[in-house]
């Protein structure tokens, strides 16, 4: 075998221990909408997986057990007539691998309730940075980068900064489109407002607490229990500073969202200073809740 077929099966051998940074799992729920052969939502929930799986959305390299696991489920509520416009919403479900263990730590279970777009069966899903070709693709985009943001802000300190501004650059990019859930002023809970919260400085603990409650607390936890607990009692009092500042905050409604149970199942086990310094917090941060952390005195 001469040099250049060495060089050749080597570079595609080590290409094939790589993969794209998702294993995303896609379900399209369309009970409601009549008149719409199904194909068409099977092409849908195809096209889609190929989109968030098949493409190549950062520089980094990822092995195929690597992959970064999501769940995406739309569900139709309309369709126009002529079964090529719809609407409804997008259910985002982020995990995170825990260090030394099997289990999967939620980042964020959020529900979007913005979802409007064109799709006709087969089409090619095209999207390039800085182009607004159509909404499905814009909205895709935007929960690719902000999902590897999430994801690397659990393992290094502010690590995903690089997503979230290319999640901010499709933000900026839809917002002279005709479609909602891009602008700020429209509601409390938007895509534009959920970016903007994570990148900006006033609320930046926040993202310290995703790093050290996960990469200092959960993944130490699976090998030594009390520093890993000490580390998560700690990074909660990120969330009172921010909540002192502004207790609406979508991300932080984000972040209770996807670890109320999380959190009150870590300290089921606590020591009773632990579960005092937590039901401080918590019940601050979390009043509606107040009952379910208390539950873990008893």
């Amino acid at each position: 075998m001469n040099r250049f077929l060495i060089i050749l099966f080597l570079s595609l051998f080590i290409k094939g221990l790589f993969a794209q940074e998702f294993l995303c799992n896609v379900q399209i729920q369309y009970k409601q909408v009549q008149g719409v052969d199904p194909s068409v939502f099977e092409s849908m929930e195809k096209s889609i997986f190929e989109f968030m799986s098949n493409r190549k959305w950062s520089d980094q390299n990822f092995l195929i057990e690597e992959r970064i696991e999501c769940t995406m489920v739309l569900t139709i509520n309309q369709a126009a007539q002529g079964g090529d416009e719809f609407s409804g919403t997008l259910n985002v479900v982020l995990q995170r691998p825990v260090y030394g263990t099997d289990y999967k730590s939620v980042i964020i279970n959020l529900v979007d309730n913005d979802l409007q777009f064109k799709y006709t069966p087969f089409q090619s899903m095209e999207y390039s940075d800085n182009t607004f070709t159509d909404n499905l693709t814009q909205i895709l985009a935007y929960y690719a980068y902000l999902m590897l943001g999430l994801d690397f802000d659990t393992f290094s300190l502010y690590g995903g900064t690089p997503m979230f501004e290319k999640a901010n650059a499709v933000v900026s990019v839809a917002q002279n489109s005709k479609f909602s859930g891009w602008q700020v002023f429209e509601g409390p809970k938007n895509r534009a407002q959920l970016v903007e919260n994570i990148t900006n400085s006033s609320y930046q603990s926040l993202r310290q607490l995703m790093y050290e409650y996960h990469r200092k607390g959960l993944d130490v936890m699976s090998d030594k229990v009390e520093p890993g607990r000490k580390a998560i009692t700690a990074s909660l009092e990120n969330l009172k500073s921010v909540y002192d500042k502004r207790p609406n905050l979508y991300y932080l409604q984000v972040i209770l969202e996807a670890k109320r149970q999380e959190i009150i199942d870590i300290y089921s086990e606590a020591t009773p200073a632990e579960k005092v310094s937590m039901l401080n917090i918590m019940k601050e941060v979390d009043p509606p809740y107040s009952t379910r952390y208390e539950a873990v005195m008893k």
